[in-house]
């Protein structure tokens, strides 16, 4: 149960298109998460969200810290949480929690910045996987000022270019690995040169690349957007990176809807966002986009029915072939569900 039900029910809008078959490429579970909304988001909580109204017929689980190992090496303890999501998948695999098949496909960790030993971890992950692992995420969201938060992690700000990070790297493809980005969009630029120097490796890139939009990045959301613009846009000139449209709900973004006495409806949502969903989808085009819900994290501004009305609200004049790319095709091709 989330600790702004009450709010968000404040808002209660006719589900569009009820029966358009929706992937969900990026969700996160866990238990004792304090300091979030929801602290804790299981399978049946995640369902809950699911089943609001919208079609959603499968989803990704993100890696997000989650369970891991209280002992052993600090290289192999993530590999609890892969463990964690699969058994989540199972249950959900068995039908007895309704259609939606949750965690269809995994999204692990792992310290690639560890270098080239980095392998084994990998090969470990695969098989606690179970068949569902398809890709690897070590967040790199960093930024000098104190007035933005860093990745739990701590990362380095330059770790896409770190060439120990770069031999981790190096063992994805091989093992039909995608890599799942997320940094802030002063890192682009570094994501950039990554996929150029790794044309083989398919890349992701979470929450548009994160725009910021507090600290020194507050109150200047037209500078951050031409920034973004141009760095993104030599992003989408590499053929192996693909976009998730959304995840610019946190309060890191900076659109402030969690302070509000009402939450926005799918309307208000899409408006303020809409300039970075048309731009990216000019740049890379329906085949290399897919529509993400970053539940139960963006719940902090937004309802997960909410969320998936505003996908459709903006691309209502598209054909029913772009809309199957964005809504479900996409992602069921780069996490081969």
């Amino acid at each position: 149960m989330a600790t702004n039900d009450a709010w968000l029910a404040q808002v209660d809008e006719p589900t569009l298109d009820p029966d358009l078959p929706i992937i969900d490429p990026h969700h996160h579970l866990w238990d004792y998460r304090q300091g979030t909304v929801e602290p804790t988001y299981l399978m049946q909580d995640f369902l809950a969200d699911a089943n609001s109204g919208h079609n959603i017929v499968a989803s990704v689980f993100i890696e997000c810290g989650t369970m891991f190992r209280a002992t052993g090496d600090r290289s192999n303890a993530m590999i609890g949480e892969t463990e964690f999501a699969n058994g989540q998948a199972a249950m959900s695999a068995s039908g007895a929690y309704g259609a939606t098949r949750v965690a269809a496909g995994i999204v692990g960790t792992a310290y690639l910045s560890e270098g080239a030993g980095v392998a084994d971890v990998l090969d470990a992950q695969i098989a606690a996987g179970n068949g569902r692992l398809r890709g690897i995420r070590q967040g790199a969201s960093w930024d000098p000022s104190t007035g933005v938060p860093n990745h739990r992690t701590e990362p380095y700000g330059q770790m896409y270019a770190d060439k120990h990070f770069r031999a981790g790297f190096a063992q994805l493809a091989a093992r039909g690995l995608t890599f799942e980005s997320w940094c802030y969009h002063p890192q682009i630029p570094l994501l950039t040169d990554l996929a150029l120097a790794f044309p083989d490796t398919t890349i992701i890139l979470d929450h548009f690349g994160g725009p910021l939009g507090v600290g020194p990045y507050a109150e200047r959301a037209d500078e951050v957007f031409a920034q973004w613009q141009k760095s993104v846009g030599a992003l989408a000139k590499c053929p192996n990176v693909y976009a998730k449209l959304g995840g610019l709900a946190m309060e890191v973004n900076g659109f402030d809807w969690h302070k509000q006495p009402r939450p926005p409806s799918s309307e208000i949502f899409m408006t303020a966002q809409r300039r970075y969903f048309e731009h990216t989808l000019e740049l890379f085009g329906v085949e290399r986009c897919m529509f993400e819900s970053n539940f139960p994290v963006d719940k902090v501004s937004v309802s997960y029915h909410t969320v998936w009305n505003a996908f459709k609200l903006l691309t209502a004049d598209y054909s029913a072939a772009e809309r199957a790319r964005l809504f479900h095709d996409t992602a069921a091709e780069i996490y081969r569900l």
